[in-house]
């Protein structure tokens, strides 16, 4: 007996020691500030926090700050990875109000390297006077963008609203539910749980990620696109009681720009885009001549880095210069 409670002590004292060290080898060696997943995980520990609306899940917690895949991120007092911005309208201000994910915000990049930061000084270099609002929280779809506007964003009165849509905005939601101590400390789990993920994908019966954003569509008639659809509508439907042009921007995904597969994607947007009569910009034709690793915040992570967040500013840009809808139709 005695020898049998020694046995699983030694157990339990070497599964311990061997979980000590696989955190240590994380937090002091594979943790270097790059690797995505133990990054975005620090995201989700260090900035945001829930929200009591269950459509939005999560929300920025305000006047938060960490370091995240080599970049400083902040956020304001009502959360945003911005600078400050009243809800009173500045006199003779251009304002534009940005809607989306973790592409919108600005992972991996410098807050004055994002689309919306490059936006405002293009303006400026025209000499006019323009605020580009950044409202993107990683990991939204179309549905959580859309009600944070409703309920929160449309205070800042903007004369633009550009919702930024991304493949997996027809994701469902999630539940979310604060992390147990034991997981908002442990990197190994969070290091581990990733690569075991990684794995499947490749080798087993997971999905693969363009397979994974395809499915989330098929024929258009797949429940999350068409609440993404219906959250589009109340969007349009807002803007044009309130005089706010609305712009829908399809942002691309950068694994492969020259072999593009997620053209049906797009398609399926800007089909909506035309009938709820909103202006659409495709932003994949101001990339696809680059290579596509030179556009990723690092090889495994393809979200957009400095250059790509160049070439998406200019692509608004463009279509901000041209009239409206509404302005076209005055003409006539």
């Amino acid at each position: 007996m005695k020898r049998r409670v020694f046995d699983l002590l030694a157990a339990v004292l070497c599964a311990l020691i061997l979980g000590l060290g696989i955190e240590g080898y994380v937090r002091f060696f594979a943790d270097d500030g790059m690797q995505y997943d133990l990054e975005m995980w620090k995201y989700a520990r260090d900035i945001k926090q829930l929200s009591p609306d269950p459509l939005l899940g999560h929300i920025h917690a305000p006047n938060r700050k960490a370091t995240l895949m080599g970049v400083q991120f902040e956020t304001n007092s009502k959360g945003l990875r911005d600078r400050e911005f009243s809800y009173e309208r500045s006199s003779g201000m251009l304002r534009i109000l940005m809607l989306g994910d973790s592409l919108t915000v600005g992972w991996g990049v410098p807050l004055e390297e994002t689309f919306t930061k490059r936006l405002e000084r293009m303006y400026a270099a025209q000499g006019n006077k323009a605020e580009v609002i950044n409202a993107g929280v990683g990991n939204y779809n179309t549905i959580q963008e859309v009600r944070y506007f409703l309920t929160e964003g449309y205070k800042y009165n903007p004369d633009v609203v550009i919702l930024n849509f991304f493949v997996n905005d027809a994701e469902p939601i999630l539940p979310h539910n604060n992390p147990s101590v034991p997981l908002r400390m442990c990197y190994a789990c969070n290091f581990i749980v990733g690569r075991l993920d990684t794995l499947m994908r490749k080798f087993f019966v997971k999905q693969d990620w363009a397979q994974y954003y395809l499915a989330l569509y098929n024929d258009g008639q797949v429940k999350g696109w068409l609440d993404a659809r219906d959250y589009i509508l109340k969007l349009a439907d807002y803007c044009k009681a309130h005089g706010i042009r609305l712009i829908i921007a399809s942002l691309p995904e950068l694994h492969d720009v020259r072999n593009y597969r997620f053209q049906r994607i797009t398609d399926l947007v800007h089909e909506a885009a035309n009938q709820y009569k909103v202006e659409f910009v495709d932003v994949l034709p101001y990339v696809n001549d680059q290579n596509s690793s030179d556009l990723w915040v690092t090889p495994p992570d393809p979200h957009p880095n400095s250059i790509a967040n160049n070439l998406i500013a200019h692509a608004l840009f463009e279509v901000l210069q041209k009239a409206s809808i509404a302005e076209k139709g005055a003409e006539f």
